[in-house]
C-alpha cells in the first residue's frame, strides 16, 4: 500500500513539473510571438515612411544643393532598413534613420521655398501622421519587449529560455534630437 501511495505522489509531482514546464514554455512562446507581431506592425509603418522619403528627398534636393551629404545618408539608411535581414538589424537601422530624418526636417526649416512647396507640405503632413502612428506602436512594441526580457530572466523560466535560444531583445530607441523636435512647422 505504501508503494502505491509513493508511486501516486511521484506521479503527481511529475505531472506538476511537466505541466509547469509546459506553462512556462507556452508563456515564453507567447512573449516572443507578441514581440514579433508588434514589430511587424511597426515595420509596416516604417516601410510606408521609407517609401515617402525618396519623394521628400527629391523635393528638398532641388532647394538644398549643399546638403547633399545628409540626403545621401538618409537614402543609404533607408536602403539599409529595407534590406535588413532580421528585426535587430531593422531596429538599429530604424533608430539611425529616425535621427537622420529628424535632421532633414530640421534643415528644411531653413528653406522657406521648400516649406511653401505644396508637394513638400503634403508629404510632410503624411510623414507626420506616420510618425504619430509609429510613436503609438513603438510604445506597444517596447512594452512587449520589456515583458519578454523580464519573462526570459524570471526563475524558473530562465532555465528553459536560455537553452531554447531566447535572448534579450532591443528596445526601439528615440534619439535626443527627436525628443527635442517640436513637431511639423508650417
Amino acid at each position: 500500500m505504501n508503494h502505491i501511495i509513493l508511486i501516486i505522489v511521484l506521479a503527481l509531482i511529475l505531472v506538476y513539473i511537466v505541466s509547469s514546464g509546459v506553462k512556462i514554455y507556452n508563456r515564453l512562446v507567447m512573449f516572443n510571438q507578441n514581440v514579433d507581431k508588434n514589430f511587424a506592425n511597426i515595420d509596416v509603418l516604417l516601410k510606408q515612411r521609407a517609401e515617402e522619403i525618396p519623394e521628400l528627398v527629391k523635393i528638398v534636393k532641388k532647394y538644398m544643393e549643399y546638403e547633399e551629404g545628409l540626403l545621401t545618408k538618409v537614402t543609404e539608411l533607408r536602403t539599409r532598413y529595407l534590406n535588413a535581414s532580421n528585426n535587430d538589424n531593422k531596429v538599429k537601422a530604424a533608430n539611425e534613420l529616425n535621427k537622420a530624418f529628424a535632421n532633414i526636417l530640421a534643415v528644411s526649416e531653413n528653406y522657406p521655398d521648400v516649406k511653401a512647396n505644396s508637394s513638400f507640405l503634403s508629404l510632410q503632413q503624411r510623414v507626420s501622421e506616420l510618425e504619430d502612428h509609429l510613436a503609438d506602436r513603438r510604445e506597444l512594441y517596447n512594452d512587449s519587449v520589456n515583458l519578454y526580457n523580464i519573462g526570459i530572466n524570471e526563475f524558473p523560466a530562465l532555465l528553459l529560455a536560455k537553452p531554447m535560444g531566447y535572448g534579450k531583445k532591443q528596445l526601439l530607441q528615440i534619439s535626443e534630437k527627436e525628443k527635442q523636435y517640436d513637431g511639423v512647422q508650417f
